[in-house]
């Protein structure tokens, strides 16, 4: 058996979006949350279920869900594989929306009910180490560390720091995060997922499921998150061809051997630095052009207020 990336985009909605199989979801976000007994999701309603082959680009995996519970709260779902700048303002902004969208006048606000965004990411965001792999974001009062406003709330998985194998997996969210980050490289269902509901989502992601036109769907996904990462490594090495040009320019001006030594380290360095301002500004997953030049966004940023 061979299964579809859940990290692409097409998979990811066909996947987590289907509105045959609403137990995956309601399974997930159970996991996330942590929600047990009463406080379990009842049922779904997707506002925008994946359909095929209706659905001809997918640049950003983005479910919205209405989720009735017993408190009648909305989910925002998103799978995020590539970095996209201003992601934090681009969240905010769809919690948001989500939240004003519940009603048609703003006297009705009292109907309003509590958004819960819940991000997926195939990069890290958060580099703090004490921040592990699931992270819960809320407004709180900075005396008493006290939540009070608590209409919206964030949540995010970075996928790459989920590390553990699949005989290590004690529970639902770790079996959810390591199907999301693995399932694409497996050739069989691991035994801790062998119930139902993971099953299931196997099912659907089993490459052998997959209609014509899915298939190609699929592969245009997954040949996008590949575009990005060949034009990183082409950047790169046009970035560090220049800068070398530029280095042994500056070398030879100086006259000596160990001068063209160091023109040639620091003008390939200053390629590198150009490659990845240049990056950044695309919009090109970070961890892509960390891994490619080196030069974190972080680091770049320190470079501009010099």
């Amino acid at each position: 058996m061979q299964f579809t990336d859940p990290r692409s985009d097409y998979a990811f909605k066909r996947i987590f979006g289907n509105d045959k199989a609403h137990d995956i979801l309601i399974s997930f976000l159970d996991a996330v949350m942590g929600l047990e007994g009463e406080r379990k999701i009842k049922s779904v309603v997707i506002l925008n279920p994946y359909e095929a082959p209706k659905i001809k680009e997918l640049k950003h995996s983005f479910l919205d869900v209405k989720c009735t519970d017993h408190r009648e709260v909305h989910y925002v779902v998103e799978m995020q594989v590539e970095y996209v700048k201003g992601l934090i303002k681009r969240i905010v902004y769809n919690s948001s929306k989500a939240y004003v969208n519940q009603i048609e006048r703003g006297v009705d606000y009292p109907k309003l009910n509590q958004v819960i965004s819940i991000n997926i990411l195939d990069f890290t965001m958060f580099e703090n180490h004490n921040i592990g792999y699931l992270s819960h974001h809320l407004v709180k009062e900075s005396t008493t560390n006290q939540c009070f406003l608590e209409e919206i709330s964030y949540y995010f998985i970075e996928l790459p720091k989920f590390t553990k194998t699949e005989h290590e997996l004690t529970n639902n969210l770790e079996r959810w995060v390591f199907f999301l980050k693995n399932a694409g490289s497996l050739d069989y269902i691991p035994k801790s997922l062998q119930v139902e509901v993971f099953k299931k989502a196997f099912d659907i992601a089993n490459r052998s499921n997959l209609s014509r036109d899915e298939w190609e769907l699929y592969d245009q996904s997954m040949v996008s998150i590949q575009d990005q990462r060949g034009a990183a490594e082409a950047a790169l090495e046009k970035g560090e061809r220049i800068g070398l040009e530029r280095g042994l320019t500056e070398g030879k001006r100086m006259g000596l051997a160990e001068g063209e030594k160091i023109g040639m380290k620091k003008g390939m360095a200053e390629g590198r630095l150009e490659t990845a301002r240049k990056l950044f500004k695309a919009g090109v997953d970070p961890k892509i052009i960390r891994d490619s030049t080196g030069i974190s966004e972080e680091e770049l940023e320190n470079q501009e207020i010099k």
